[in-house]
């Protein structure tokens, strides 16, 4: 049985005029020979889920740091929440879902240790910002400098799921969005959980607007996006429904991000991201083997891909044995 024929197939019968079929790519930035089996897409999604990149996201932080419990998020289960969003959204809209998925699990595979404190530590010394860096994971440092060798939609919606960005398929458009659904209702689960916030705490506009529950938020947010979206030429959701999810963000940066006990920890932790950048950037024979070949011998470039890929446990290691004096007895 030919099985990717069956998937193109499926592609041409049932998804939207505005979707991006597989055999539509523009292609890899390397020539492969193509999978009997899977699409492109299909193949990229399968790339991602076994790079070393993507087993490092269950020990880097989401929003809390070190959080004492089971039940908090990381960027992996972080990853996987978007990725389910964006499936969901994709369905409904009659969008590839093949590519919506490759996008979500790779969007954030050059995240910094300590999330966005390690982020802010880096980009003091040289420019650094995660949804460029991922790219960078993506396409140089994985596979012992070979790159994943992705597709040009999955990498452009990989560099596009921020903000400011503006990817060029409308599956980009799907995971930039639930990639905001995700963290705001996750953080906020987490907060309420923390006791960094209370559920009186959040506004009255929001609750009315999307509910008081953590699934029904998110379902709030996701119908509006497929309600105003479909057979529509872009995604998004309503001026309404825009205006209060930047503010419900906007609310969690006040009250969560960069406020509050959950943050109390962010300076050690820029603190220590930054004297390892300084260390390995000085001691640059201490790098591991090709870091230097993959930042084409650029010691703050090499130092920061380097300290970028680490844990948060393998960075406190590091630390540790680096900056913390260890006891001694005489022989």
């Amino acid at each position: 049985m030919d099985f990717k024929h069956n998937a193109i197939e499926f592609e041409r019968n049932f998804l939207s005029a505005h979707a991006m079929h597989s055999e539509d790519t523009k292609g890899r930035l390397r020539y492969i020979e193509p999978c009997e089996l899977r699409t492109e897409f299909q193949r990229d999604r399968d790339r991602i889920i076994h790079c070393k990149a993507f087993r490092r996201l269950k020990h880097k932080t989401q929003v809390f740091l070190a959080p004492e419990g089971d039940y908090y998020r990381t960027r992996l289960t972080h990853t996987l929440e978007v990725s389910q969003i964006a499936r969901t959204i994709a369905f409904a809209l009659r969008l590839n879902g093949d590519l919506c998925e490759a996008i979500a699990l790779g969007h954030d595979l050059g995240h910094t240790p300590f999330g966005h404190a390690g982020e802010r530590a880096l980009s003091r010394h040289l420019h650094f910002k995660h949804n460029e860096h991922s790219l960078r994971v993506a396409d140089v440092l994985e596979s012992d400098g070979r790159g994943l060798n992705l597709t040009y939609e999955v990498r452009d919606g990989i560099l596009n799921h921020t903000t400011a960005g503006k990817p060029s398929t409308l599956e980009g458009e799907v995971v930039r969005w639930s990639d905001k659904i995700a963290y705001i209702n996750h953080d906020i689960d987490d907060a309420l959980r923390g006791g960094v916030i209370a559920s009186e705490d959040i506004p009255r506009r929001y609750v009315e607007a999307f509910g008081s529950t953590h699934g029904k938020r998110i379902d709030t947010m996701i119908m509006d996006i497929i309600n105003n979206s479909y057979e529509a030429s872009r995604v998004e959701p309503s001026a309404s429904m825009k205006e209060d999810i930047m503010g419900l963000r906007m609310f969690l940066f006040e009250r969560v991000y960069t406020a509050g006990v959950a943050k109390s920890e962010e300076e050690k932790a820029e603190s220590m991201i930054e004297y390892l950048f300084d260390y390995y950037e000085a001691h640059s024979d201490k790098l591991p083997f090709g870091c230097i070949e993959a930042a084409e011998g650029d010691k703050k470039q090499a130092a920061a891909d380097f300290v970028a890929s680490m844990s948060d446990t393998y960075a406190i290691r590091v630390f540790e044995e680096l900056a913390v004096p260890r006891g001694w007895s005489a022989q």
